[in-house]
């Protein structure tokens, strides 16, 4: 009897979802570009001044390598609710190691460490614990925001020695240091997810986990290897923002879940898995962080802030409803 070589499932190519994909892309940049406009018309002074776009792009350098983590987990089928809180709790190991003066290197690769071992343990959870990913996230959500507290005293640990922080803080060629690093990570989680085979096993996994372990592939190990890569993306943005604010506290990372899902379901990905795109990811990054911005500039309430962003999640959601539900029609 032969046996033949299992084959990965390759996500269906749905020429209605694409299109609806493109459409939603051009409409983003769209948004985009009308919320600049409005930002020019409000403060024209100030909106497009050299070092408001710099403070724009550093703002949404952390938050944007997250939300590459999260789309990552997003289009395996799953979420993430603890980004937020293991980036906190890897900037305050990494302050904790700075002032007990151990090398730059050492206190680098420990907060990376420190975020990658906290995706990983969400992703053992949900694949090999067979814990819904909400209630395991959620579970990280509440440890590492509380064992923040407990290292850091509920202190901020201001980095006294800041030395090694300088070069994240500078300029490289005239662009800061942050949104290179946002940029290497952005052009790295394309390549892998768009062009490797780790990144068609992504979609496959979130369009049919069954097909696809029926084809070979090691849904649970994938599953957890994707949650790894969001914890990763955590720990380069605690680092991110130990290099802008020269501390680490229990605080950092606030709400960095909730506007990470919200730029990624704005991008197009699909809460259900399956699809979904990092170009998309990044407009809604941007999006984000100009809506920020504007409300700042115009000394406006962060409660309206807040409203607003509910808003646009919500009427992101029902379009990206009602363009599933045109494409399974059409087909």
């Amino acid at each position: 009897m032969r046996t033949g070589t299992a084959v990965e499932p390759v996500p269906p190519k749905k020429k209605g979802l694409a299109f609806s994909l493109d459409s939603r892309l051009l409409a983003l940049t769209g948004v985009l570009v009308i919320l600049c406009v409005v930002g020019s018309v409000t403060r024209p002074d100030q909106f497009f001044t050299e070092g408001n776009i710099s403070t724009i792009l550093r703002l949404a350098a952390a938050i944007g390598v997250v939300s590459v983590g999260m789309t990552f987990v997003i289009i395996a089928g799953g979420i993430d609710l603890s980004v937020g809180s293991i980036v906190a709790l890897s900037s305050v190991w990494l302050t904790t190691l700075a002032t007990q003066s151990y090398g730059p290197w050492v206190m680098i690769l420990c907060g990376l460490l420190v975020g990658l071992g906290c995706g990983l343990v969400n992703g053992i959870l949900v694949s090999y614990g067979k814990i819904v990913p909400f209630i395991a996230t959620l579970a990280m959500y509440v440890s590492a925001r509380g064992l923040a507290e407990r290292i850091s005293g509920r202190r901020t640990q201001v980095v006294a020695e800041a030395g090694f922080l300088e070069f994240f803080r500078g300029d490289l060629l005239g662009i800061p240091v942050l949104i290179w690093m946002f940029a290497l990570v952005f052009a790295v989680g394309w390549v892998v997810l768009n062009r490797t085979t780790f990144g068609r096993r992504t979609f496959a996994v979130g369009g049919n986990a069954e097909a696809s372990r029926l084809a070979g592939i090691n849904v649970k190990r994938h599953t957890a290897l994707v949650y790894g890569v969001a914890g990763l993306c955590c720990g380069i943005a605690a680092l991110m923002v130990v290099a802008r604010t020269t501390a680490g506290a229990s605080t950092n990372g606030m709400l960095y879940e909730l506007d990470a899902i919200a730029a990624v379901v704005i991008g197009g990905t699909l809460l259900t898995g399956g699809r979904g795109s990092l170009i998309g990811t990044l407009i809604g990054v941007l999006i984000f962080t100009v809506l920020s911005n504007i409300f700042t500039l115009n000394n406006l309430d962060t409660d309206i802030q807040n409203i607003a962003k509910g808003v646009i999640i919500v009427l992101a959601a029902l379009l990206q409803f009602r363009s599933v539900k045109k494409t399974k029609t059409s087909t």
